[in-house]
Parts: C-alpha cells; sequence; structure tokens
C-alpha cells in the first residue's frame, strides 16, 4: 500500500527530505533513503517480487521447531536479513544515505520507543521489523529491541525530532476505513493490535498538527488479506494509489494543522 501512496505523492510532486518509519515501513524507508530517483521503482519491484517463502521461511515443523528451541517466535528472522541484505546491502549504514533516516524500535527494557540513526542498517531494521512472537527481538548496541509498533506505530515524534517541519504519513496498518467485525481467532487478535496501533496514532497526530502540517493519507478501504500472502500486491498498491491520488486532488494544506486522520474517513 505504501507503494501505491508514494506513487501518488511522486505524481504531485512531493518528495521527502528526511524519511522514517516503523517495522516494515523502517524497510521502505530504508530504501527510499539510499535509491533516490528510482527509489519508488525499486520499491515496486521488492514487493512485487516478495514471497512468503522469503520473509517467513519454513513450514509448519519449522515453526514449531523454532518455537521450541527460541520460546519466544514462529520464524527466524534470517529471512528478512537476507532481503535487507540483497535490496540495502548488507554493509550499508545510515552515514551512506541520500536521506536522513531514522528507524524506530521498541526497547524491551523500558518499554520506550527508541531512535535509531547512525552505525549499521542490518540490526536496527531487523529489530524494527521484530514483530513479538512471529520474529525474535534483536540485540542491538547493548541493547534488546523489539518492533517499534509496539510503541510509535506512526513515528510523528521521531519525525519532528529529527528536524522535519511538515508531515506526509502513509499509515497502512489502519487504513481509510474502520474494518468489520473479525470472524476468525487471527483477526481478532489483528484488529486487538490494530485498534491499540490507531489509538497511538490518534493521540498523537494532533499534538505534532499543532507544530506542523501533518498530511495523513487515507489508505485504501480495508480488504481481509492473509498477513502471509504476498500475492495481492498489484492489488493493494493499485487500491492505495488511487485513495491517495483522490485526496491529494482535494486537499489544500495551509499551515499548521492535521490534514486526514487515522483510520477515519469523512463523508
Amino acid at each position: 500500500m505504501q507503494v501505491g501512496m508514494l506513487r501518488a505523492l511522486t505524481e504531485a510532486g512531493l518528495t521527502p527530505d528526511v524519511v522514517t518509519g516503523t517495522s516494515v515501513g523502517s524497510l521502505n524507508a530504508a530504501v527510499l533513503a539510499r535509491s533516490g530517483t528510482d527509489a519508488l521503482a525499486r520499491l515496486h519491484d521488492i514487493w512485487a517480487h516478495m514471497t512468503r517463502a522469503e520473509a517467513f521461511p519454513g513450514g509448519v515443523f519449522s515453526r514449531v521447531r523454532a518455537l521450541t528451541q527460541g520460546k519466544t517466535h514462529l520464524f527466524p528472522n534470517t529471512g528478512l536479513a537476507g532481503i535487507i541484505a540483497d535490496h540495502l546491502g548488507e554493509p550499508t549504514r545510515f552515514e551512506d544515505l541520500a536521506l536522513p533516516l531514522g528507524v524506530v524500535t521498541t526497547q524491551v527494557d523500558t518499554a520506550e520507543p527508541l531512535l535509531i540513526r547512525s552505525g549499521r542498517l542490518l540490526e536496527p531494521l531487523l529489530a524494527s521489523c521484530a514483530i513479538p512472537g512471529i520474529f525474535p527481538p534483536v540485540e542491538h548496541d547493548g541493547q534488546l529491541l523489539y518492533d517499534g509498533g509496539l510503541v510509535a506505530n506512526v513515528p510523528m515524534r521521531q519525525a519532528l525530532a529529527m528536524g522535519a517541519k511538515s508531515l506526509v504519513v502513509l499509515d497502512c496498518a489502519f487504513p481509510g476505513k474502520l474494518p468489520g467485525a473479525p470472524r476468525t481467532f487471527a483477526e481478532v487478535m489483528m484488529f486487538t493490535a490494530m485498534i491499540s496501533m490507531r489509538n497511538q496514532a490518534v493521540l498523537e497526530a494532533p499534538v505534532a498538527a499543532a507544530q506542523v502540517p501533518v498530511l495523513y493519507l487515507p489508505g485504501p478501504a480495508p480488504v481481509r488479506v492473509n498477513p502471509l500472502d504476498f500475492g495481492h500486491t498489484e492489488a493493494l498498491a493499485e487500491e492505495a494509489y488511487t485513495a491517495a491520488r483522490e485526496y491529494l486532488g482535494e486537499v489544500s494544506v495551509s499551515g499548521p494543522g492535521l490534514y486526514g486522520a487515522p483510520g477515519l474517513v469523512i463523508t
């Protein structure tokens, strides 16, 4: 979905001076920060060719073994590390990027967000994407880190701390409309996580908007897709592009304020 949103932003002539992201958003942000003019094409190519086996390697028995041995997670992060190495380069550092990048993680010992802006990219990106129970936590600079989405799924405060004078938010965790009632156990868990992440954004967006313009792009209507299913990439990107393009064609930004809102569509 972020690929589609970025396509609409590019067509509208909006390009970033600084980027920050949480979880999978940190991967997209890193590609944006490194690739320059061909970033959108590279991102599209990455997601268009992504497979479940790459991101979540192994079958049922592998998951049982990972849970038995590690006791905290279902999948190793080796597949994710390979994706990062292939598309960003294993030795690449923040200092090598064309744009300032902030990667948001969660400190396990304090349950506070940690914004990482220097050093090698690999470990912070692995940590930012370390969904509890899915991937193992990552040790980095003496700290144990989890997915930043636990405490800062939409890192507006972090972007402001990096000096951003306006914000464009690509929030795909809770797209333009509230989803329907969950129908399975997995959907119940996803719904619970999404509500928690949305509430963080709802609280922080007005605070950020009191200081700078915050353009909150709407996503497409929710679609019931298995999180392990990568077969809907093109459709999701196209739907997100259409929603963002239509919104950008109507919105007018004039100074600090909140333009759009997390998880809400005003009709």
